[in-house]
């Protein structure tokens, strides 16, 4: 059975506290924007797919609760209560492009529901909540697609002669049902492998400085029963030239935080360099994800905004004490925080790097596998339909709505309020902010 991380039914949602794995298995209730917003800052959920989820669901449970703070003569009207706690929740990640295109299409929702006929506050509010639970069904869905479709791909160029025809792999962080609203990206694709039985291994990187893969991937890889070996991110190089051929290594496969319109792919730090090793070692390189994490507004990764997280994530570690017993069993005692770098040292710490488009070997999506072009770039316009590409920017002529939220992305994390005063603070002006 996959794990499942996010618990949701109307008017409750439960998300299992990543900050507590792999050694506790504790679930948080989330009940308003403001949860929510802490749970996606503190990294208690994360992975691109699943902030959105938990960012969308955070609002429809709230408003699903009897005791919510319905709008009052403050807002023109409730669907300007939605629209600013949306904007609210886009602050808790900006460079999850996941989270950006869930708000604004629950935006719309929420505007075409004021719209019609007859409409009233309940019939706003249903329409979120209706739009908002419909997004976690078809994430699960989505993601079964990727699995399917980069095993497909896989099998057909990267599989090598030998090992009994199976082939092993190697991704990075974390990109399963603790990323998504089950099943995975990346990890999705391990799990298809592995259910078809062409998966010999899989590999997972520690992933520093939060051990995303350490903690995560190799949870539910155990979780799941898969054959798994962890390596630190220092050693991919030396895995690639002497475990390519006996563990028949074929690719790499990763997910996304945001794709830019050329293919350059923003993703967990570290990422930039695994595609890098694998082009020297002649080993396939795949970014695994949805196709709301495709961002045809952002001409490259030179757009894209990189999150600086603290130095204590490099300098320190956190995790249970551990008592060895006489017969080497291991019994796990409260968490505990250690230095490991010298006192007062510094550190740099962005949270993800952009890895060029011309590293990447195929973008894996729900509608099938994206092949690099020829000039080295990626080209999306078979994954999407005219309204959607319609709603890239122009540089030209961008909207007010588009430059409200382009605001919202250049806000710096220390400037943003709690979520109850955001509302007061931005009641009179949803458009200007």
């Amino acid at each position: 059975m996959v794990l499942q991380a996010i618990k949701y039914s109307r008017g409750s949602l439960e998300i299992l506290d990543q900050l507590r794995l792999p050694h506790e298995e504790i679930f948080v209730q989330i009940r308003n924007p403001q949860d929510g917003w802490n749970a996606i800052k503190s990294m208690q959920v994360r992975g691109a797919p699943a902030i959105a989820i938990v960012a969308a669901l955070s609002l429809a449970v709230c408003l699903s609760a009897p005791e919510y703070p319905r709008h009052d003569s403050s807002y023109a009207s409730v669907a300007d209560f939605l629209s600013l706690s949306l904007k609210y929740l886009v602050t808790s990640r900006p460079t999850a492009v996941n989270l950006l295109d869930a708000a604004k299409k629950l935006e719309r929702v929420t505007r075409d529901a004021q719209m019609q006929s007859g409409s009233t506050d309940a019939s706003v509010v249903d329409a979120y909540v209706d739009a908002a639970e419909a997004m976690l069904v078809n994430d699960v869905k989505d993601n079964e697609s990727i699995g399917r479709c980069g095993a497909d791909w896989i099998q057909q160029y990267c599989g090598r002669e030998g090992s009994l025809g199976k082939l092993s792999v190697l991704t990075h962080c974390n990109t399963g049902s603790l990323a998504t609203a089950g099943f995975g990206t990346a990890l999705g694709v391990v799990r298809s492998l592995n259910a078809r039985g062409a998966l010999r291994k899989a590999f997972y990187t520690e992933t520093r400085p939060y051990n995303q893969g350490a903690r995560l991937t190799g949870f539910e890889l155990i979780h799941d029963g898969i054959d798994a070996e962890l390596i630190t991110d220092s050693m991919a190089a030396a895995l690639f030239s002497l475990s390519k051929e006996s563990d028949n290594i074929a690719c790499v496969v990763v997910g996304a935080d945001r794709v830019a319109a050329n293919g350059d792919t923003a993703n967990k730090i570290g990422t930039y360099s695994l595609a890098i090793l694998a082009k020297w070692h002649g080993i396939k390189f795949l970014v695994a994800a949805p196709r709301t994490t495709i961002d045809l507004n952002t001409r490259s990764g030179a757009d894209i905004k990189i999150e600086q997280r603290s130095m204590q994530e490099v300098t320190t570690l956190k995790g249970p004490q551990i008592t060895r017993a006489s017969d080497a069993s291991l019994s796990y005692g409260s968490a505990v925080e250690i230095g490991t770098a010298a006192a007062q040292s510094k550190a740099w710490n962005p949270s993800f790097d952009v890895t060029p488009a011309a590293l990447i070997d195929g973008i894996i999506t729900e509608k099938g596998v994206v092949e690099q072009g020829g000039d080295g770039a990626f080209h999306f316009d078979s994954l999407f339909d005219s309204g959607l590409k319609a709603r890239a920017i122009n540089i030209n002529g961008v909207t007010e709505s588009e430059k409200s939220w382009q605001k919202i992305l250049e806000m710096k994390a220390d400037d943003i309020p709690s979520w109850d005063k955001w509302l007061v603070d931005n009641a009179q002006s949803t458009i200007s902010l």
